[in-house]
């Protein structure tokens, strides 16, 4: 029963923080799209604790309100009693998901992507290879030309057409060793995690992350091991999987003996930053897990801390530059000012800022996959404000905040005006120029 499901995952106490004062509501995307009450953060936390306490039964309205939520957690910042709603949307989640009946084909499709392809790197670069020949060999375009992407769902559609290059050489055969020195004296002992889908789909961004932080004074480990963090897992209901690589990562970088612990995707690094009170039941690993989530950092905090703003370039021609936030980024990791900072140390760049460039954009790891109408949504109103600042290139810092951002400018027709990049990889092409 989904009632006696949710009385044990769920953190009571902190369900009860909630004072129902609504400042969560202006912050909730779902809540300002719909207008409706269970919509919003304090909503959905009036309906985890009715059913708790038996006043309601959990019903599928029930579920669809918490599948709804994007788990951006933009109301935790917010929140004068700091609810961590994450943390009770995941727990909802799992309970949800231990007692929900799937179709045959989705129970197929979840335990393929949840069990048996993101837990395992080896099989996500043969999926980069597959995806690799598929690009280069000519099938894609002829796929293309006759018109078989139209037969895909309108949402599968737009990410193929601006999926990345694939790559099924992860950073370890890149550099052909697990510790890359720093250039000069060494300042850092640096872990690089370099996550399931980033090493496969953005692995040049995975490469110039490693050469900033060298150039930088680090030395960079390539942690053996460790695998996907589980974040997707966790976001998902599968709370369970999530705790199981949470373990492998943290043995990993354990044995790896780094002083520093670098994420260069938001949502990777929150759930990182979490793993403590993803295992805080769990008496053999919390210590470690505490001691992991202290050192992690993302690529743009260690940069600031050690690299000189004189150290940067200029870019080729004076560039407009606005910049989307990541959520988790933003909301997880507390990490706001330090992108920003970056990017206006870039000589000769213009930097404007993006209006509600804090609210999310409807990527939310798979989300615009499974809720599609309201992530649309959510992008088409982005991309008016995207538009508005006129700027020649759209940074983000998370994967699928930055696959989110090139569908958009394809779908607002910004294509040859505006390009979206990775914060890492915008450094990098100034950086070069400065180490020359």
């Amino acid at each position: 029963m989904l009632k006696e499901a949710l009385i044990e995952k769920l953190d009571y106490n902190e369900l009860s923080n909630c004072m129902r004062c609504g400042f969560c509501q202006p912050a909730c995307p779902t809540f300002r799209e719909t207008g409706y009450e269970a919509a919003s953060p304090r909503g959905r936390i009036a309906l985890m604790k009715a059913v708790a306490d038996g006043v309601m039964q959990p019903d599928q309205d029930f579920v669809d309100q918490m599948n709804l939520c994007l788990g951006c957690r933009a109301c935790e910042p917010v929140c004068p009693a700091g609810v961590p709603y994450g943390q009770l949307i995941e727990q909802t989640r799992e309970a949800i998901e231990e007692v929900q009946e799937h179709p045959t084909w989705v129970k197929a499709v979840r335990k393929v992507a949840f069990k048996h392809l993101f837990p395992r790197q080896d099989r996500m670069y043969r999926l980069g290879s597959m995806l690799r020949f598929y690009q280069k060999s000519g099938v894609q375009k002829a796929a293309r030309k006759l018109g078989v992407m139209r037969i895909l769902p309108k949402q599968l559609g737009e990410m193929e057409a601006i999926m990345p290059e694939a790559s099924g050489t992860g950073l370890k055969k890149r550099f052909g060793t697990t510790v890359i020195p720093a250039a000069g004296e060494r300042r850092r002992r640096v872990g690089m995690f370099h996550g399931c889908i980033m090493d496969v789909l953005f692995n040049e961004t995975n490469v110039n992350t490693v050469r900033l932080l060298t150039e930088a004074g680090c030395e960079v480990v390539i942690a053996e091991g460790q695998v996907c963090c589980g974040a997707l897992h966790a976001h998902s209901g599968e709370r369970e999987e999530a705790r199981g690589l949470a373990r492998k990562n943290i043995a990993a970088f354990r044995q790896a003996d780094v002083d520093v612990i670098v994420s260069n995707a938001g949502g990777c690094g929150a759930m990182l930053q979490e793993y403590d009170h993803l295992l805080a039941n769990d008496p053999q690993w919390h210590d470690d897990a505490k001691w992991f989530a202290e050192r992690v950092k993302d690529i743009s905090e260690l940069l600031v801390e050690l690299v000189a703003p004189e150290t940067w370039d200029a870019l080729p021609q004076s560039k407009r530059i606005t910049y989307q936030s990541s959520c988790h980024l933003r909301n997880g990791m507390k990490v706001t000012k330090e992108p920003v900072h970056l990017l206006q140390s870039i000589p000769g760049a213009t930097y404007v800022q993006l209006r509600e460039g804090d609210r999310c954009c409807g990527s939310a790891g798979i989300y615009n996959l499974v809720q599609p109408e309201m992530a649309g949504n959510l992008l088409n109103e982005k991309m008016q404000h995207v538009a508005a600042t006129q700027a020649d290139i759209l940074v983000t810092s998370n994967p699928g905040c930055l696959l989110q951002m090139k569908a958009g400018i394809k779908r607002a027709g910004l294509e040859g005006q505006m390009e979206a990049v990775h914060l890492v990889d915008l450094l990098a092409r100034v950086q070069k120029k400065a180490a020359q």
